[in-house]
């Protein structure tokens, strides 16, 4: 496992802003558990409280510090459903099974908004809505269908068809229409993903920062290794995800690290003017553009294609220039706090969620792991409670490994990333 400290999180407004948080001792000798998690972002983190909650001993091995993983260093961008849309999953699973599928991705939203309520997270929850931009004339198209869908085949009757007048209601940028749901909204992401730690401990997890694993072996139960210690356990969940390496081929086949960056301006002398009603946005390009004001009259900014695996050399400067594409009459406003950190997708852009004997994880979010990771970790644990169906609905939809395998998965991911930032240019 890498962790990418060299991307800027120390200097994030995440950071900036974070709650209190007692960092936890490294493990050092043996311990035996019924569940060891990898990972302490949300997936991990979820996993741990709901598995702590229904009675089982959990200690989580986090190998940088507990959110410092992509839990904690993304947009914070609330947005049900999933990555690809209801008409497409119709089409492709069958109108019944996307329904499920879609409920279940529904309620995700759900179970942040309620864990934040019953466990008093500050995190600047705010559920002002998540606007979708047609950063194209012919994205109205496939827009109108997918609201059309989402109503009257999936029961969900909160998504709206904006014109061009309409989303200017909204953001003060140029888009051709857009789909506003009023579902969705925005948080403090490391704040939430230290709530969640804060919960899972309270139940009765145990968690180990600076843990990196080392090791996993199988055979007779499941024993985890860190350079001081391990952990025997009945079962583990790995939710490493892109900083997952070489612990489960499986896993590392089927997803592709990706790298993103964000921007948060000096506070803004009227960021209303930017955002009326403080929804969250992000466009319908391939190479989304995703923004959204901070509690404290910030934007915060993410956009752009980087295709190398090494940062830019200023991230605030990579970052300025797709920020003012968008919003010109920010030209010139400081940047306070400029950060990147890699995230994953998959082939289809649907999450990989499965187990291989007594080894579960769920990866792969392609980018909206923001509500789907603290799902997953849920489904996990429901999975080892013998509790199938839920799980079972994701694990179907296994990806297929990328091809060329790991060691050809990023050229090629390369050139087709290329060609389709070439057709959001054209």
């Amino acid at each position: 496992m890498g962790f990418n400290d060299g991307l800027g999180m120390a200097s994030s407004y995440y950071a900036a802003t974070a709650n209190p948080w007692r960092e936890q001792p490294a493990l050092e000798g043996e311990r035996e558990a019924d569940l060891v998690v990898v990972g302490g972002g949300c997936t991990g983190l979820s996993a741990a409280l709901h598995a702590a909650q229904a009675g089982l001993s959990v200690v989580v091995l986090e190998g940088g510090k507990v959110g410092w993983g992509a839990s904690g260093r993304n947009g914070g961008q609330i947005i049900p459903g999933l990555r690809k849309g209801a008409a497409e999953l119709a089409r492709l699973h069958g109108v019944e099974r996307a329904r499920a599928l879609l409920d279940l991705a529904f309620e995700a939203r759900d179970l942040v908004v309620r864990l934040i309520e019953e466990t008093r997270i500050a995190c600047d929850l705010k559920t002002t809505g998540h606007l979708l931009g047609a950063a194209k004339a012919r994205d109205m198209a496939w827009m109108e269908a997918e609201a059309e869908c989402l109503a009257t085949v999936m029961n969900y009757p909160y998504v709206d068809l904006l014109s061009v007048d309409g989303v200017r209601e909204e953001v003060a940028t140029a888009y051709h229409g857009g789909l506003l749901d009023r579902r969705g909204g925005h948080m403090h992401p490391l704040n939430y993903t230290l709530g969640l730690a804060e919960a899972a401990l309270a139940a009765g997890a145990v968690i180990h920062e600076r843990s990196e694993v080392t090791g996993l072996a199988t055979a007779g139960g499941v024993r985890v290794r860190t350079p001081a210690g391990a952990v025997r356990a009945r079962h583990a969940v790995l939710a490493g995800d892109a900083l997952l390496q070489g612990l489960c081929p499986r896993v590392n086949q089927r997803i592709m690290p990706v790298a993103n960056y964000i921007a948060a301006t000096a506070p803004l002398p009227d960021p209303a003017a930017l955002i009326p009603h403080d929804v969250a946005v992000s466009d319908s390009r391939f190479v989304v553009n995703y923004y959204r004001l901070s509690a404290d009259g910030r934007l915060l900014f993410g956009g752009g294609e980087r295709y190398n695996p090494e940062p830019p050399r200023d991230m605030a400067a990579f970052v300025r220039g797709h920020m003012e594409a968008v919003f010109p009459q920010v030209r010139g406003v400081p940047i306070d706090h400029a950060w990147g950190g890699l995230v994953s997708v998959t082939q289809t852009r649907l999450p990989h969620v499965g187990r291989q004997g007594e080894v579960l994880f769920a990866h792969g979010y392609s980018g909206l792991g923001v509500v789907l990771s603290t799902l997953a970790g849920k489904l996990l644990v429901e999975e080892i409670l013998g509790k199938h169906e839920r799980f079972d609905l994701f694990a179907a939809l296994e990806p297929p490994p990328f091809p060329g395998g790991v060691a050809l998965r990023g050229p090629l991911h390369v050139l087709g990333m290329l060609w389709y930032a070439l057709r959001d240019r054209l």
